[in-house]
């Protein structure tokens, strides 16, 4: 019953998506868009500072724009208007449990990010001549870690946007943030090491850092257990921040 329940409400929300042509443009092109626009800006500085090529710079910080605007940005807008619409409220008052709403709603945005993360794993290796994933399990963690983490972090988020108007630019510090700090555009390992230790504690930063390290390899265990453990504390942090905050109607 709670995947027939989570699917129902999924299909709903593709549904108004797929008529929010706004939103699904943010969705399907918007992260290839940054990625093609940061390549260009990625070819002026010297990547091999880091180890990486422009390509495996670009696509690998890709992963975090689709984690942006796929999941985050997108979720953000669909919650808020679901809450003062009093959807959200109506939901709770049938069978469904308040995880089930909250992922029930975020199904869209996490079946589009998936595929994406696809298509962009099969164009590197297929039509770029990147290398094949190295360390599969580290590419699958980050990718479940950056889901569960922008999901709840999207929903933390609406509790200070008091209309869908607003939801846009209550979303701006974080993604200013991680397209600044988070390894998207400048790999973190090019910043000097005081920065790079601060860019580290960001929540992005580490998922995109398992991801990258999973598909190009060259991340030790210790670094790996690094990036998971505050990629969880992240999440963790936001999952409290959720249950103590998220509101499900609008404030009167």
């Amino acid at each position: 019953m709670t995947t027939t329940r989570m699917l129902a409400m999924g299909r709903a929300e593709l549904l108004l998506l797929s008529r929010n042509k706004m939103a699904l443009y943010v969705a399907l092109l918007l992260p290839a868009f940054m990625a093609w626009a940061m390549r260009n800006g990625i070819s002026k500085i010297d990547p091999e500072d880091a180890g990486m090529s422009v390509n495996e710079i670009a696509l690998t910080g890709a992963f975090g724009y689709i984690l942006l605007f796929v999941v985050y940005q997108n979720l953000v807008s669909s919650l808020v208007a679901r809450r003062e619409e009093l959807v959200l409220k109506r939901l709770r008052t049938g069978e469904a449990s308040d995880v089930e709403i909250l992922a029930g709603t975020a199904l869209p945005s996490v079946a589009v990010a998936l595929a994406q993360c696809v298509v962009l794993l099969v164009a590197g290796i297929a039509w770029l001549d990147l290398r094949a994933v190295t360390r599969p399990d580290l590419l699958l963690a980050g990718l479940v870690l950056g889901l569960a983490m922008s999901i709840a972090l999207a929903a933390v988020t609406t509790v200070i946007a008091k209309t869908v108007e607003s939801a846009q630019l209550v979303t701006t510090p974080l993604m200013v943030v991680s397209l600044m700090g988070s390894g998207l555009v400048v790999p973190v390992e090019i910043f000097p090491d005081t920065v790079a230790e601060v860019c580290r504690l960001l929540p992005l930063t580490p998922v995109v850092e398992l991801m990258r390290g999973g598909w190009l390899g060259g991340m030790d265990a210790g670094e790996a257990l690094r990036s998971l453990a505050t990629a969880l504390a992240w999440t963790a942090l936001a999952v409290f921040a959720v249950r103590r905050w998220f509101r499900w109607e609008p404030r009167r």
